[in-house]
């Protein structure tokens, strides 16, 4: 049996992400994903009843532009929006309202993945269905704004997908345009699968340059990284099997079945025009550069910073390792506790500090407000002058986050300021060479081991208080 590396492995991207509006995409219905009581969110636009009309959300539209404008995509100044006609339980009208021929975004790259388009839609209704064949249906979602962002095929791994997922999940939520909580189902993700089986004799040359793609498989609505993850690695190894057991792969749409870990059929793979697509008649053309809120430069002002933007500046700026600025970009309230920190100390001590915020502050609280930056560079001063050990400044950053105060005060009543006053450790570095002399014969005879025993015999001494650096000077003097 050949090897999955004799395989090419293609993956596109279809990302579903709702939107962060007051209102629903086409009535004035609150868009409340945290409405816990079912069917409360609805009204006769959004339940399709006969003879209402939709209005456009314009704050939808403003979002899905800004999104394009962050990945460099092509901002259509033409757009309009188009049935698309499918029979389902949670869909009200029998069509959802959708763009096919002229999206709203063409083109753009994000983490060097390629975008196809994007575009606006409306949201499903939500099904559920009970252990007594019962189905049943909350409306509340209906009409939600919801972006589609569908990618090209260029991605050829679980973890590649996982990378990009991640990143759009960042970029949407720095621009505040989708809180992209995948547990709320706010963001779906929808793989298109396929592998080709390598037909170069000798194994593979050149990447698969030039070899077909093979017939694509989608698994839909996938709630999280980890079930992306799996769900590509599962359909490879499935895939995989069909083609070597000289069957062919059939062009489907399954769904994942988290319990068994696995991916089931649901119902062949329709094309577009299995939807017939027409414009929607009861909606206007969008001439968007005949509107002021959808200019660039207005949009790109409201652009503060994405995460690309922050990685970029904070490299520059800090010169921290890339896995911390990756922490701060996902974890923005430390982030915001770091910078600020850092502007009461010197660049040398930037990576110092990070260290403490991501291994001692991230692990003792949630709660960021219950350090304040000066506290934390202080601590960090107090490193750099030798007055704190990095036990003593852990100690101190407990006590802070727990009782708070002055950073100086915490560590002087705690005990935790180091002594490096050279008269009180003479006395003591006098006692412990006098009490050791074979220890001190053996370091002078070349066992280097031994003088860490005397440094660590005066810190006993001092209770851990000494300076290490100072009690270490001063031992080698004395001797």
């Amino acid at each position: 049996m050949q090897k999955d590396t004799d395989f090419k492995v293609t993956i596109g991207l279809e990302v579903h992400a709702e939107l962060k509006t007051k209102t629903k995409m086409f009535c004035s219905c609150k868009n409340n994903a945290d409405e816990k009581r079912p069917n409360i969110n609805i009204c006769p636009v959004c339940m399709s009843h006969p003879g209402t009309l939709p209005v456009i959300n314009k704050e939808a539209v403003k979002h899905v532009l800004k999104v394009g404008l962050s990945i460099g995509g092509k901002l259509a100044d033409f757009s309009e929006f188009d049935r698309k006609n499918y029979f389902y339980p949670d869909i009200p009208k029998g069509y959802q309202i959708s763009q096919y021929k002229h999206p709203l975004v063409s083109g753009g790259r994000l983490l060097g993945v390629n975008i196809t388009r994007i575009h606006l839609e409306e949201d499903t209704a939500r099904s559920s269905h009970d252990t007594g064949n019962q189905s049943l249906v909350d409306f509340n979602r209906a009409g939600v704004p919801l972006m589609e962002l569908v990618t090209e095929p260029v991605m050829h791994s679980s973890k590649e997908v996982v990378k990009f997922g991640e990143e759009l999940q960042l970029l949407l939520q720095y621009l505040g345009v989708s809180d992209a909580n995948m547990d709320k189902g706010e963001m779906r993700l929808e793989e298109n699968i396929s592998i080709q089986r390598s037909d170069l004799k000798g194994g593979i040359k050149n990447n698969f340059q030039g070899l077909p793609l093979g017939t694509k498989v989608e698994v839909k609505n996938l709630n999280s990284f980890r079930a992306a993850e799996r769900a590509i690695e599962y359909e490879i190894k499935r895939q995989a099997e069909v083609l070597e057991a000289g069957e062919k792969v059939i062009q489907e749409t399954r769904g994942w079945d988290e319990k068994a870990q696995a991916t089931f059929s649901q119902r062949s793979k329709e094309d577009s025009h299995d939807y017939r697509y027409f414009p929607d008649p009861d909606l206007p053309k969008l001439k968007l550069s005949e509107i002021e809120d959808f200019n660039k430069k207005v949009l790109q002002a409201e652009i503060k910073e994405t995460p690309k933007d922050k990685r970029e500046r904070m490299n520059k700026d800090y010169g921290i390792k890339e896995s911390d600025i990756d922490f701060y970009i996902s974890n923005v309230d430390l982030g915001a506790l770091f910078e600020e920190a850092a502007t009461g100390l010197d660049k040398k001590d930037f990576q110092l500090l990070s260290n403490y915020v991501i291994s001692d502050i991230s692990s003792l609280t949630t709660d960021v407000s219950k350090i304040k930056a000066e506290q934390i560079a202080e601590v960090i001063r107090m490193i750099g002058g030798g007055e704190l050990s990095s036990r003593g400044a852990k100690d101190t950053i407990r006590i802070l986050i727990s009782e708070g105060g002055n950073s100086r005060e915490v560590a002087q009543k705690a005990g935790l300021i180091q002594q490096s006053n050279e008269e009180e450790l003479l006395k003591v570095v006098q006692e412990i060479i006098a009490q050791n002399p074979k220890i001190v014969e053996e370091y002078k005879a070349g066992k280097l081991p031994a003088l860490q025993f005397l440094v660590g015999q005066g810190m006993r001494a001092t209770g851990g208080s000494a300076n290490p650096g100072a009690l270490k000077e001063l031992i080698l003097k004395t001797i």
